[in-house]
This record gives C-alpha cells, structure tokens and sequence, in this order.
C-alpha cells in the first residue's frame, strides 16, 4: 500500500495511533525508493552515500534489533546476517559491514530487502495493536520513526549524487516545481543582547543532543530575512572568491585547493550560463532560489565577503522560534529548494524550515550537562560531537513534521551532498554587508 499524501494527513502527527504513524512513515519510504530500478538502489556513489536498499534495510534492522528483539518474546530474526550487514555504527550492537564497501552488496536482492521490510511490519502492527504500550518501549519506537525519516533524506540526497555521477544525467522526477519569481529586498532583523534559554523544553519528540534545556548569554546581533541566494553566490564566484585566500580558513583554502572546486556541489557552467543537475535533471540556475550544496567552508567564506558572518546555533534559534514552517519540505514533492515568494511578516525570518539547511558557525558539541542514553542507543548522537559543525531549519528533502526550532543537524565542514546553505547574520554595530 503508498501513502496518498492527501491534504488532510499531510503530516504523520495527523494520524491519530503510533501505529498509523508507523504505517505512513514506512510507506513514505518506499515510495521513495519506487521511481528507482534495482540497479539504481544498488549503488553507492561514494563513501559518505549508501545505497538505497541499505538505507530500507537499515532502518528496518534499527526497529528489529531495538524493539523486536528486545521487547516482543519469541520473535524470530528474518535473517541473522542481516544484524551484521545493516548495522551502521552501533558498537555495542557487534559487528558491521564496512561502510565503503556496503555498495558491493550485490546480495540480498531488492526483493529479499522488501520482504525483509514486511516481516518486520507484520510484528511491529502485532506490538502496536496492543492497548498500552511501557512508556519506554513507546520512547524507541518513536525514535525509530523520526529515524527512518532521517534516512527519507538520505534517500533523497544519496540518489541525487548517484545520478550526477551518470554522464546521461537522469531525472529521478520529471516533473519541474520551479517558477520565476522577483527578487526579495535582504532585511536586517535586530535581536537585542540578553540570558535566553535554548535547547527542547517539551512537549513532544527531540533527540537526546537537543538537551538539556540551558541558558546562554547572546550579545546583540542581527539575522537576515531569507536565506543566501544563488543569484548572491553567482556575485560572490564573480568576485573572485574561490581564489582569495584572506577570506577562507585556512582548512578551507587547503581544502578547495586540493579537491579544485569553484562553485557549488552540481554546478556547471556552460556559455555563460550556470546550470545545476536537480533530482529533476540538469536545469538553469535560479538567481532567486537559496543556494545549496555548499560546504561550512564555502558557507564561512561568503559570509566574510559579504561583511557579515554565520549566526551562532543559539542565535538562529532564538531568530526562528516564531517563524513559521511555511518552506519547501519532502512532502512538497518538489525536492529542490524554491525562491521567496512573499516577503515574511515584518520581524520575522523566511524559509527558516525547509528548503535548506543553513550552516551555522557552532561546533557540535554536547550542550551543559548532557549526558547520552545508556546502551547502544546512546550511540546515536553523543559519539559525534567532535570535529563537525550545526545546521539548522531542515530542507526541502526533510519530512516537515521532522523538524524544530531546537533540531540539531550536523555534518563536517567539508560536507556539500545535502541541501546546504546559509543564513547571514551581524554584530549588532558591523558595518553594512555588500549585498542589496
């Protein structure tokens, strides 16, 4: 059965049971995977991708071994290699199979991987049928669904970059959302300087690295309106930017100077025109769409060519609590990022969720007293906190029910395969930033 999408049950929390939710986040998934050939779903297209029977594997292995195997007695596995094979990073789990080899797993076949995805489903509704669930048991469920919708992303990116690979260039979805639209005047919202508490206070589903709820000092500072631009970046590579040194990190300098970049991640240039390969196919860029694909590095050296610089995790925060999720989200079927198309409520930030994700300047770190969930489930997120940096406000490959003010994305600075962008933000008393 795929989902209908139908306006009324457009988000999972429409649906009254945890069941139901189950049922349409699964669904969500394979229709996802339906526009694909077995082919397509077997490859992976470089290391930090996965092939898209991994992805409808894995987050079936996450609901058997965390919930099937340790709370229904009796359940019998569908097959025992498939802990090894599907496991990603859970040490305390056992084995795994290496992550750059998971695109040589010619076998199982698609077919055994869906079959896979209905035995599990079978004794997952079984559990969920039940009147009562232990609270604890209801908790792994939960973070099982918003998992699986971390890897509806993953889906969506890691085929995008599959298909650039293809010198034919093809279209995981012919159908083109984007319309031109007029250019939106950049406003510069004030945020004055003060104790503000951040992180998840409740209701509702967070990750564990979204807490605990503190306090932080934010000097005064303003936030841009909307987020960068492809029209802004296309001045910025005009600019000479990739060949001035003063406004990288050194990290970065070294960085583009190895791997030879001059734009972003599915830019090409041809006559003097940019063109961009989508999930919908080669296409002109949009001077008015939020530029995506960039790295930290790239996102930190425009914002210094512009005199301005990346809001902190805690000020985009505390920018977006009262912006509205009014962006491009999966759910839109559009899969690429959409231009402004009216001009937000005065004070207020535009396309904070959805569209892109925006790169912030904060380290990922653990917030004051965190401390990760006890077994393997405390892997998720506590073992990465170093060496990576924040993003925030999801993007248009992100289920729209997913994200929060509070959400914690993060990837290394290096990073361009997700729909990343950025936000510009200022010292409350730095001079204007170069662009109108």
């Amino acid at each position: 059965m795929e989902p209908t999408h139908d306006s009324k049950k457009s988000r999972p929390e429409a649906l009254g049971t945890l069941g139901e939710r189950f049922l349409w986040i699964r669904q969500t998934t394979r229709t996802l995977a339906a526009p694909l050939s077995a082919e397509d779903c077997a490859i992976q297209s470089m290391t930090d991708a996965s092939p898209v029977k991994w992805h409808l594997a894995h987050t079936t292995w996450f609901f058997e071994t965390f919930v099937l195997e340790t709370h229904r007695p009796g359940y019998q596995p569908f097959d025992r290699s498939y802990r090894v094979l599907f496991n990603s990073y859970y040490n305390a789990v056992g084995e795994k199979h290496p992550r750059p080899e998971r695109g040589m797993l010619s076998r199982p076949s698609l077919e055994q991987i869906l079959a896979y995805r209905r035995h599990v489903e079978e004794s997952m509704l079984g559990m969920l049928a039940a009147p009562h669930l232990p609270e604890d048991l209801a908790a792994v469920i939960e973070l099982g669904l918003h998992h699986e919708q971390q890897h509806q992303e993953l889906i969506l990116t890691d085929v995008k970059h599959m298909l650039s690979r293809n010198p034919l260039k093809p279209a995981y979805q012919k159908q083109w959302p984007l319309t031109r639209v007029s250019a939106r005047e950049r406003r510069w919202i004030p945020f004055a300087a003060g104790l503000q508490d951040i992180g998840h206070a409740g209701p509702g589903f967070c990750f564990d690295n979204e807490t605990p709820r503190h306090r932080v000092w934010l000097d005064a500072f303003r936030i841009a309106s909307h987020p960068v631009t492809n029209g802004d970046f296309i001045e910025f590579i005009d600019d000479g930017g990739y060949e001035r040194p003063e406004l990288w990190l050194s990290a970065g300098w070294d960085t583009i100077g190895k791997s030879g970049w001059r734009a972003p991640l599915y830019w090409d240039k041809r006559d003097g025109q940019w063109f961009a390969f989508t999930l919908h196919g080669e296409a002109p860029v949009d001077p008015h769409t939020p530029v995506c694909h960039l790295s930290f590095y790239e996102a930190d050296a425009f914002a210094r060519w512009a005199n301005a610089r990346l809001p902190t995790e805690a000020e985009w925060e505390v920018a977006a609590r009262d912006a509205t999720q009014s962006g491009t989200f999966l759910e839109s079927g559009a899969y690429h990022p959409l231009a402004l198309r009216e001009a937000p409520a005065d004070g207020t930030l535009a396309q904070a969720f959805g569209d892109v994700w925006e790169w912030t300047r904060s380290d990922y770190g653990p917030y004051p007293g965190f401390r990760a969930a006890p077994g393997a489930v405390g892997e998720y997120n506590g073992k990465f906190m170093c060496g990576q940096y924040v993003l925030r406000g999801g993007s248009c490959a992100t289920p729209a029910s997913h994200v929060r003010a509070t959400y914690r994305n993060f990837f290394p600075p290096e990073a361009r395969w997700q729909f990343s962008g950025l936000r510009l933000a200022r010292d409350a008393e730095q001079a204007p930033d170069r662009l109108t």
